[in-house]
């Protein structure tokens, strides 16, 4: 729509004003280094922090995303689920589920096992139907 209205100008406007009003333009200044700077400035310097170590290691600074609330605090390992200090465990790859017998897995496993191989025998399909 802003072409076919820069076209229609044309022919009333002159040629250089209806180039200036449809260029994009930018802030002046907001890229530009200060006159008389070299290299890093002062203020590019890493500040440092003004939380003092016992908040740091009493609360997760940064978690909060409510806009009135407050950083959640840390509990001890007691108090928090048997599940998460789990998340972060191997599980084993294919080849490794493969080499074990199907019928002794556990139900976790066994849902590993078919979700990897499924997924595996989708990409040999898809590989080989490329090559043809």
């Amino acid at each position: 729509m802003a072409m076919s209205y820069t076209r229609s100008l044309k022919y009333i406007i002159p040629k250089e004003a209806v180039g200036m009003m449809s260029r994009r333009t930018f802030a002046a200044g907001g890229g530009k280094a200060k006159k008389g700077s070299k290299g890093g400035a002062a203020g590019d310097a890493p500040k440092a922090s003004i939380l003092s170590k016992e908040v740091k290691s009493s609360t997760v600074v940064g978690a909060n995303t409510l806009k009135d609330g407050a950083d959640p605090k840390i509990m001890a390992d007691s108090e928090y689920p048997d599940w998460l200090w789990h998340l972060l465990d191997k599980k084993p790859a294919l080849s490794e589920l493969r080499r074990k017998n199907v019928e002794t897995l556990p139900y976790e496993e066994l849902k590993r096992f078919v979700k990897l191989d499924n997924r595996a025998r989708i990409k040999d399909n898809n590989s080989l139907k490329a090559k043809n």
